[in-house]
């Protein structure tokens, strides 16, 4: 179960979903934090990308669409290289689209510009205002604060980030917004002006002289809100919540959601426990949990992997090996689980079969890599991963023919792999003693990167085999080591 709702204040601006639909935004959701959490950021991108185009309004969507791009480029602030040639069409079909009030079409084709670069300022201004127009003021902020942390002194940016806090009542931010314009602009009466007015204004909603509901209702706001003179972070105010209401699911789904985007899993896990208690089972509610787990997993692997590199000591590398090794285990529990319940999800059934494969389960992983390359996104890859699969168990000449078949599948826009299946169809073909066929695909190998790997002495090899005869060489070589 993924957060259904982002805030409170966003609920009236958020489209009316089906069950069915919102189910599986969820499962799509769940699947997309497994990628990530794996640094699959181009493959997670794409599912986190139908998530908020499908609830726009979700704001816990956005934000982790949002990590995962900032992972992929590691928070360069300018995305891909390609961005700059590619950004503007999808920038001008989102603006189309505002221009016709069709607020989902913007949303929808702006994701796809800030897929390339989430810190363009120009496609985030277009999505805030599809945002404002949806009813979505969280999201809207969102998008506007992106848009401050590639260009943090930019004036015009900068008002629509005050407007926007203003109207959640985050009144010391959004101050701190105009203090910048004054520092761009200086002498600028406007700022100063709405300075002033923001500062009666704070005075006024803290001494309780209005409303309290005008100020902010965020579940998970950037910042925390304030109420009577003092602030109330979203984790208080949803630990509130449950202490008068402890057996509501939602609200634990929330504050988990909480824990895990500030990656505080073991908090995270606790909450899901409780909740998948209360719900009486529920298998979304288990999917997250365990999600939770796997994360938490992970970040103790990484801890103590960078501990046994720097301590260089032997008990440390053991506590790392072991703590791998749990991390496999509960990876492979998990997606045999998956698989179980969603047999025709052909993800999923790739997902098991990478977990069976770094098993050393490969009969497991083989049976699941069949049924997963039906998939055309992953079929080259799926043959790629049979051959290697074939050529661990050494039933070569099968693991030959699964080679040669990603060959001609993976595309070389996929570089890496190209390059890999062509390594290893040229180190088998020398196992088998089929010089031609090693050469050809060494040779095109050494063609699209010629200090890749061994490539090279490989090329000698089949050169000096071919003069003093292979007595020495036996299938064998084709081996796991190949």
């Amino acid at each position: 179960m993924a957060p259904e709702q982002a805030t409170q204040g966003d609920s009236a601006g958020r489209q009316s979903l089906s069950p069915g639909k919102r189910k599986r935004l969820q499962q799509c959701f769940a699947h997309a934090n497994t990628q990530m959490s794996q640094e699959n950021y181009d493959y997670a991108a794409e599912l986190f990308t139908q998530c908020v185009a499908g609830d726009p309004g979700n704001l816990i969507y956005l934000q982790s669409f949002f990590s995962n791009l900032k992972k992929k480029y590691d928070n360069n602030k300018k995305g891909s290289n390609l961005a700059m040639f590619r950004v503007g069409r999808c920038r001008s079909a989102a603006k189309k689209a505002c221009s016709q009030q069709d607020w989902a079409g913007a949303i929808k084709a702006g994701l796809e510009g800030l897929k390339l670069n989430p810190w363009d300022v120009a496609t985030l201004s277009i999505m805030a205002d599809a945002a404002k127009e949806l009813g979505n003021q969280e999201v809207r902020l969102t998008y506007l604060k992106m848009a401050l942390e590639a260009n943090p002194k930019d004036p015009e940016v900068n008002i629509l980030c005050a407007n926007a806090l203003r109207e959640l009542g985050h009144f010391d931010q959004a101050i701190s917004c105009w203090h910048r314009v004054e520092q761009a602009k200086p002498g600028d009466e406007e700022a100063a002006r709405q300075i002033a007015s923001l500062a009666v204004e704070k005075t006024i909603a803290k001494g309780g002289y209005e409303d309290p509901n005008r100020q902010s209702e965020s579940l998970k706001g950037v910042g925390p809100v304030k109420t009577a003179g003092t602030e109330v972070t979203p984790e208080q105010r949803l630990e509130r919540e449950l202490a008068k209401h402890p057996d509501d699911v939602s609200k634990h789904m929330e504050l988990a959601e909480l824990h895990l985007t500030r990656e505080r899993y073991d908090k995270a896990e606790e909450v899901l426990a409780r909740a998948y208690e209360l719900s009486g089972g529920d298998e979304d509610v288990r999917e997250r949990w365990e999600d939770a787990q796997m994360r938490g997993l992970r970040q103790r692997l990484a801890k103590a992997q960078r501990q046994a590199k720097q301590s260089g000591s032997e008990q440390d590398a053991q506590k790392a090996e072991e703590l791998k090794q749990q991390v496999n285990a509960k990876e492979l529990e998990i997606h045999k689980n998956r698989v179980k319940r969603y047999p025709n999800n052909l993800a999923f059934r790739f997902d098991l079969a990478e977990r069976y494969r770094v098993a050393g389960q490969y009969s497991g992983a083989i049976a699941e890599y069949q049924q997963a390359r039906n998939d055309p996104r992953r079929k080259g890859m799926c043959l790629l991963r049979l051959g290697e699969c074939f050529q661990r168990i050494k039933q070569y000449r099968l693991a030959m023919s699964h080679y040669e078949e990603a060959i001609q599948e993976i595309p070389d826009r996929d570089a890496d792999n190209k390059k890999l299946v062509l390594y290893l169809a040229g180190r088998l073909a020398i196992g088998l003693k089929n010089y031609d066929r090693a050469e050809n695909y060494l040779a095109t190998l050494a063609g699209l990167d010629f200090a890749y790997r061994d490539v090279s002495t490989l090329l000698d090899k089949i050169t000096r085999l071919r003069e003093n005869g292979d007595e020495d060489e036996d299938e064998e070589e084709a081996g796991p080591g190949a």
